[in-house]
């Protein structure tokens, strides 16, 4: 059975993906390939059997090309990417260098494997993008479908946006058998504290402010990250060649109402369990007090946009994949999992705040 290549896999979402893989596919090689920046941990790895993880940059053609040949690689699951869109206003060369060059030094790579030597190894390169690169909604505005307007309004969403370009060029181009899916806002385990939701949980936590960007009322749709590997995985294996599918978390919320949903999910799971008021004795919750009374309204950041939508109705149809977590239940299990996962995101915390 060949190998599956998860660039960015010791990442959040990559992470997942590979607990999920391993999971539904027990006789597979799954070898990881991630930079292990400040994004990418080890630790997100612990427990999974039967991977290998090789520490290294995706602009590294020969690295990658040698690991898709020795590795008998024959599908790629394409997340390493910078991902963060504060950190791309403040300096966005290394975005369009990752996201750019590096999508395209994997691309060249497996075209040089899969398609130059003349082997006709089936394959698929499979490019996990965002909902980003449609621009802002308007508040009536119909949901973004695949064949949606790009238009990027940050430097983050920008890159990936030129990543999804090159996909679909080297498909068109080359006849490589590629794949794009884009998501919406994911949630859930292992997710950088610098995150919303882990962030704004922790802060609770340790009776830090809530810092709210402008009015609060910016609109995102949320996916549990569980669902979006599910929906990755129908892709790879069911996915037209050379097409686009949009993941989706049936759950678009104001920023606001996020924030009071995990204030109030906290707030209950205070009250049922009283050691948690030992171990975080600085939280309103351990005193009686709502979590919410930390919310506080910042300056905007630049260039936020104001809402994005996902219709989903294409793999639904297609794939027959939709989200089987409610926002509730997700909140819930993931408040749930950082607690019990103290040890973790303290050791992986990164001093810095975003959505």
């Amino acid at each position: 059975m060949s190998a599956i290549l998860v660039t960015g896999g010791a990442g959040f979402i990559g992470a997942n993906f590979v607990r999920h893989w391993r999971a539904t596919h027990p006789a597979d090689e799954i070898v990881i390939l991630d930079a292990l920046t400040y994004a990418g941990h080890r630790e997100n790895l612990d427990g999974i059997g039967g991977v290998e993880l090789v520490e290294g940059d995706i602009r590294d053609f020969e690295l990658v090309q040698k690991l898709l040949a020795g590795r008998n690689v024959g599908r790629i699951a394409h997340f390493a990417a910078e991902s963060h869109v504060d950190r791309s206003i403040h300096g966005p060369d290394i975005f369009i260098e990752t996201n750019v060059l590096g999508t395209l030094s994997v691309l060249k790579a497996a075209k040089a494997v899969w398609l130059d030597t003349g082997s006709g190894r089936a394959h698929r390169f499979h490019h996990i993008s965002t909902d980003e690169v449609y621009g802002s909604l308007g508040p009536d505005d119909p949901a973004f479908r695949e064949i949606s307007r790009y238009a990027p309004n940050s430097p983050y969403a920008a890159s990936k946006a030129g990543a999804d370009h090159l996909v679909r060029a080297f498909h068109a181009t080359y006849g490589l058998d590629t794949t794009i899916s884009n998501c919406s806002n994911n949630y859930g385990p292992f997710q950088s504290p610098e995150k919303l939701i882990p962030l704004f949980l922790i802060n609770a936590l340790h009776g830090e402010a809530l810092p709210i960007y402008g009015d609060g009322m910016q609109r995102r749709d949320w996916l549990h990250v569980g669902d979006h590997c599910r929906a990755i995985q129908a892709v790879i294996e069911d996915g037209k060649s050379g097409d686009v599918y949009n993941v989706g978390g049936g759950a678009e919320l104001p920023n606001l109402e996020l924030i009071d949903r995990i204030c109030a999910t906290v707030d209950r799971l205070f009250e049922t369990d009283p050691s948690l008021a030992e171990r975080f004795p600085e939280a309103p919750a351990a005193k009686g007090l709502p979590s919410a009374s930390l919310k506080s309204h910042v300056e905007d950041r630049l260039g936020h946009d104001r809402r994005y939508a996902i219709d989903d109705s294409k793999i639904a149809a297609e794939l027959g994949c939709r989200p089987v977590r409610s926002i509730d239940e997700g909140l819930e299990e993931t408040v749930r999992w950082y607690l019990d996962n103290e040890t973790w995101w303290r050791a992986v915390m990164v001093p810095q705040a975003a959505e």
